[in-house]
């Protein structure tokens, strides 16, 4: 018997034998009665706490039901929390004045060390595939709400004859593939996702939360002729014909993807992180998305606070003479730095921070929009512009901001001060991507969190 109860034993029945006499009995019983009424009720509850801790009737919070340990995504390196100086380091060579000096405090998140690679992205591009298939041929599962979810554990056969005449609307007919057998049609990969403004509902709060949910359509897969079509007079066919898929190219960074399929990247990567973190019963903290402007300059600096480049500089070469980046030197050796086009994406050495190729190489998409006054705009604490494009507005406002120079371009794009842009749904050979991720709670000082 735990100590609790034999205490109110003990004080039950000191109670009934101090009772007070009373002159009719009646009303000596009927307290007696209520008062084992009300013992009993108070045995019952307090034997049922027996075994377990309390409060003590003191203010100690309500535990969380799991236990929390903040994960760290595969290939993700952490920027930690500090102050930025934002803006030219150099001379402004272009006298745009759209990127002025400016101090601002950065909160910190974990980055992609290396650019999305062709592999990564195909990863995504076959998930769709199958999805899409799956739910042509019908591989639905129940859930015990009588709900149903797709099921994505049947494996596809994509060379069976028998599925193929199935899913024939997947592919182009051998008459017209050029080959005289059938081709997968990857025009026809789509992913649908949906995604609820924050920050608009935020600012209507007696609006219906249906009225804030976005959705999209996005065809996924890059494209492939941007080899060809954004070099005139150029033999570039090979390349085209074979960067996205030959496994040779596995490491190389995708190219031929817009700003929108960046996006879907991102929300697709999020929902089987999710998933996985709700199946082995554990915290869903963030989500992956493109970095806005200024977390990919913070980032890219790699701690070095006003330095041009990455690394540091001011020179594009190290003591021995080799170049630090793939770029365009010189007055056009593409060669030079050991790449003719795109290089792999864990080669040259990374900044402080782990973070490879934050110049040259690929360019790199951010999720903020293109506005010349965005450096005297914003705040000074995890400054940003977020405009949400809509389908009808003007090409200019279409405008997302790109960073880091390419394998094409000069060295001033390689500054990590240097903005540049590109439009939304336009896509480049020379254009990429990496995602970041933020834990919250552990980004709220300027100390790593031990691991």
């Amino acid at each position: 018997m735990c100590n609790g109860l034999k205490y109110l034993l003990r004080k039950n029945q000191n109670f009934l034998l101090y009772l007070p006499n009373s002159k009719k009995n009646n009303n000596n019983i009927s307290m007696k009665r209520l008062s084992l009424k009300i013992s009993a009720i108070a045995l019952l509850a307090l034997a049922a706490s027996c075994g377990k801790s309390g409060s003590g009737g003191q203010l100690v919070g309500e535990p969380n039901t799991m236990n929390y340990k903040p994960p760290v995504p595969l290939g993700m390196v952490y920027v930690p929390s500090g102050v930025l100086k934002m803006g030219a380091s150099d001379e402004d060579v272009r006298g745009k004045n759209d990127a002025l000096i400016k101090t601002a405090q950065m909160t910190g998140f974990y980055m992609d060390a290396m650019e999305i690679s062709n592999a990564e992205y195909r990863q995504f591009t076959n998930w769709v595939r199958d999805s899409m298939a799956h739910v042509q041929l019908g591989d639905f599962r129940d859930n015990p709400d009588g709900t149903q979810r797709l099921d994505m554990s049947k494996r596809i056969n994509w060379r069976d004859p028998d599925l193929q005449d199935q899913l024939a609307s997947f592919f182009i007919p051998a008459e017209q593939s050029g080959w005289g057998k059938k081709e997968l049609n990857n025009s026809t990969l789509a992913y649908h996702y949906e995604v609820f403004n924050y920050e608009d509902a935020a600012r209507n709060p007696n609006q219906a939360r249906t009225s804030f949910i976005s959705k999209y359509d996005v065809k996924v897969y890059p494209d492939t002729t941007v080899w060809v079509r954004q070099f005139a007079y150029s033999y570039n066919e090979p390349i085209a014909l074979q960067y996205n898929w030959f496994p040779a190219f596995n490491k190389y960074p995708v190219v031929g993807v817009n700003w929108n399929q960046a996006n879907a990247f991102c929300d697709w990567r999020t929902r089987l992180w999710k998933n996985e973190r709700e199946r082995m019963h554990q915290y869903f903290e963030s989500k992956f998305a493109l970095p806005n402007e200024m977390q990919w300059e913070w980032a890219a600096r790699g701690g070095r606070n006003e330095a041009p480049y990455p690394w540091g500089g001011p020179y594009l070469v190290n003591k021995k003479g080799c170049y630090l980046a793939n770029f365009k030197p010189q007055r056009g050796n593409y060669a030079a730095d050991g790449g003719l086009y795109t290089v792999p994406v864990d080669r040259y050495y990374p900044n402080d921070y782990g973070l490879y190729n934050m110049a040259g190489n690929v360019s790199e998409w951010t999720s903020s929009s293109y506005f010349t006054t965005t450096y005297q705009t914003v705040a000074d604490i995890n400054p940003e512009i977020e405009y949400k494009m809509r389908e009808n507005d003007p090409q200019w406002m279409k405008r997302k901001v790109v960073r880091g120079g390419s394998w094409r371009d000069v060295a001033f794009y390689l500054q990590v001060s240097t903005r540049d842009f590109e439009y939304a749904d336009t896509s480049k050979s020379y254009i990429g991507f990496r995602c970041i991720y933020q834990e919250i709670a552990p980004a709220l000082t300027n100390r790593r969190e031990l691991r």
